[in-house]
């Protein structure tokens, strides 16, 4: 059995036990979470979220992408959420190499580079502040609150990094 079948019956399992539940599409704490996809990061547990409260939108770093800032955008425009949390976290993959180096051996191997930033950063700090700072100054994630946050992924604690 391979860890997707595993997981269909999980799924079976789940359903059994969820029922039928028909909750709002917009989420009901009008919030919009920017994280990473590591798989550490229990956002649900550790801000004691439920199904329906907050968008969670995730890719490699919790970068404000063209497509980060396409979702947080149709979140807002088409459902109601007016506050942006931006949720790096420590140890992250993300500062484990050089972003020119893994471009030059990616250019090296596939014969050219990928036509996006991988993101590589070497403080995550600042990486919160920069991100924080392109999603205010996007036309298309205005007037909102966006505040950032750095998650222990050891200890489970959030730490709001100010400053930007």
């Amino acid at each position: 059995m391979s860890v997707i079948d595993e997981l269909l019956a999980h799924n079976r399992d789940y359903v059994a036990r969820h029922g039928h539940r028909e909750l709002p599409t917009a989420p009901q704490l009008r919030l919009a979470v920017l994280t990473c996809m590591d798989s550490r990061l229990d956002l649900f547990g550790a801000l004691g979220l439920d199904l329906g409260e907050a968008h969670l939108i995730r890719n490699a770093g919790g970068i404000a992408s063209d497509d980060a800032v396409r979702s947080l955008l149709l979140s807002q425009r088409l459902l109601g959420t007016s506050s942006v949390m931006v949720i790096h976290h420590t140890r992250c993959g993300l500062e484990t190499f050089d972003e020119e180096s893994l471009q030059r051996e990616l250019e090296s191997t596939l014969g050219q580079r990928p036509p996006f930033r991988l993101g590589a950063y070497d403080n995550v700090d600042d990486d919160v502040r920069a991100t924080v700072a392109t999603l205010l100054a996007s036309p298309f994630v205005g007037g909102t609150e966006v505040r950032g946050f750095v998650f222990d992924v050891d200890v489970g604690d959030l730490r709001e990094v100010l400053g930007h």
